[in-house]
């Protein structure tokens, strides 16, 4: 075997690790919102993006890539388009948390399962795209899951479709600029910190924060929302330099299948409708990795992760 081989078989098992800790973690994030519960969700949102700035810097700095940052805040139509994905990825962080807090775990991860097929969607009505017939039969049958859910459920799942969509535009947004995943989540969170810490004080001086109550523990869990939050993208963005997309594909639903199995263990109920919808939903994303496959290891349509 070649040394480049060898660095390429490394490369790869490296790309691997990183993307089953991407997925992992965001599949966990069930559990840390659980552990914050007590916490109004827009709080839990505040933190998220407060902490996320000076942590990802830290990354930024030691991965030499506020370069790029820098080429971003010179460019006007760079920063329309990211102050956009900052609003999408700050309201999917939004109906995430609150989901998870009001027992919506089961959508939440609905949401995340039906998001590539969202994307398929998304290129046929926007770029003029055709279905192949796989792609065509995997999104009648998630239409017909949810549709199912919607009808013998508990109404329109809005949870999963905002989830699904919120998450789709932000991909589609982030598809228009030329930055790398970790230098764009800087700059989004960096444009939210202003208004995120204008609402912290707002919540301090009123008396109704968490953070900073006396709870020492609690104010822990809050800051580690920003390392939470940046260190599954800084796992993602290695996976994607070091495998295919394909592969990468196939572990995007890791996330949303913990999130599902935590859906059981804090002891939300799985109806008929909800069996229905996920076994329409299941076979649907067999059928799309299968199309994937035959399409010869076709990238996926998300530039970005499948995360919370």
């Amino acid at each position: 075997m070649s040394i480049l081989q060898a660095n390429d078989e490394q490369d790869t098992r490296t790309g691997v690790i990183a993307g089953l800790l991407a997925y992992t973690i965001w599949g966990l994030f069930p559990v840390y919102i659980k552990i914050v519960n007590s916490v109004d969700p827009t709080e839990v949102l505040v933190h998220r993006v407060i902490w996320a700035v000076p942590f990802g810097a830290l990354i930024l700095l030691f991965r030499r890539q506020f370069s790029e940052v820098g080429r971003a805040l010179r460019n006007r139509s760079t920063m329309l388009w990211l102050a956009l994905a900052a609003l999408c990825i700050s309201l999917n962080w939004f109906v995430y948390i609150w989901a998870v807090q009001n027992e919506h775990i089961f959508q939440a991860s609905l949401g995340y399962y039906i998001n590539p097929l969202v994307y398929v969607l998304a290129g046929v009505l926007l770029f003029g795209e055709r279905l192949r017939l796989l792609q065509l039969i995997a999104v009648v049958l998630a239409a017909v899951g949810v549709l199912f859910l919607t009808l013998r459920g508990e109404g329109v799942p809005w949870v999963a479709l905002s989830l699904a969509l919120l998450f789709a535009a932000y991909g589609i947004i982030r598809k228009q600029v030329r930055i790398g995943a970790m230098p764009g989540l800087f700059v989004e969170t960096a444009m939210l910190m202003p208004l995120a810490c204008a609402w912290l004080v707002s919540l301090l001086f009123a008396g109704k924060a968490t953070f900073g109550g006396g709870d020492l523990s609690m104010d822990g869990w809050l800051v580690l929302a920003g390392p939470f939050t940046v260190l599954p993208l800084l796992f993602f963005a290695t996976a994607a330099r070091n495998v295919s997309l394909t592969a990468l594909g196939f572990m995007q639903y890791l996330a949303p299948t913990l999130q599902f199995a935590f859906g059981i263990y804090y002891g939300e109920v799985l109806t008929l409708a909800h069996v229905f919808c996920f076994t329409c939903i299941w076979i649907a994303v067999l059928i799309f990795s299968v199309d994937a496959v035959r399409a010869g290891r076709k990238k996926p349509r998300a530039t970005v992760p499948t995360g919370a």
